[in-house]
């Protein structure tokens, strides 16, 4: 084994933690912050019903429930895309 090689090895080795993915990047932890937040906004609906939380609360929390959903509708659709997209591929 030469020199270049072992070099080779090191370097590889060293740059390979760096293509880990990041911990913000994994789908689950998006998929608990949706449902945090939808969550949020449905405690926030109740409370107004009860006399609880103002109007303003009540908008701001609706507003990021309907973004919320529609990220995730929007990633959806991709990941949908991307699929058929794979599927019409030439074999």
């Amino acid at each position: 084994m030469d020199i270049s090689t072992t070099l080779a090895q090191r370097a590889y080795g060293a740059a390979k933690p760096a293509t880990q993915p990041a911990e913000e990047v994994v789908l689950g932890n998006g998929m608990q912050k949706f449902s945090d937040i939808v969550a949020m906004g449905e405690n926030v609906a109740l409370a107004s019903m009860t006399g609880e939380a103002d109007p303003q609360r009540l908008v701001e929390a609706i507003t990021q429930s309907e973004l919320a959903v529609q990220t995730a509708v929007s990633v959806r659709d991709k990941v949908v895309e991307a699929y058929q997209e794979i599927l019409r591929m030439p074999v």
